[in-house]
């Protein structure tokens, strides 16, 4: 099949096929999550940050003391205390950072508004804590 391709096809599977076998599974680091709908997309809150907290793997993002912070689900651990937290960053001055996605510690941050008190909770799946 490949020989009759044009190149810019073959080179486009190709480069299809690599980014695929690039995603690393990590371990889960909760079961379970709390979330402000089925699809975990509502923001849950705002928090602040109050602390720095440097991403020890592609799952967590970057914080930096006085950042926004918008908490798109809370992860549940079997003893019930949420540890993890995943949302994204707002900040003009990191502008960079704005959009990525991924955990925190929760205790690097404070919460400051709380959108909704109607939260689902369901589980995590291993694609919850994949990396690309």
């Amino acid at each position: 099949l490949l020989p009759t391709m044009s190149p810019l096809v073959s080179l486009l599977l190709v480069g299809l096929l690599h980014q695929t076998t690039m995603a690393v599974r990590m371990d889960k680091l909760a079961d379970r999550k709390m979330c402000g709908d089925a699809e975990c997309s509502y923001v849950l809150s705002m928090a602040s940050a109050v602390d720095d907290f440097i991403a020890p793997d592609c799952r967590f993002i970057n914080i930096k003391k006085g950042q926004m912070v918008y908490v798109y689900s809370k992860l549940i651990p079997p003893d019930g205390a949420g540890v993890f937290w995943y949302g994204s960053v707002y900040s003009q001055r990191y502008v960079d950072q704005m959009g990525r996605t991924g955990y925190f510690p929760a205790t690097v941050v404070k919460e400051t508004r709380t959108f909704t008190d109607n939260t689902v909770r369901k589980q995590t799946t291993d694609m919850d804590f994949y990396c690309d």
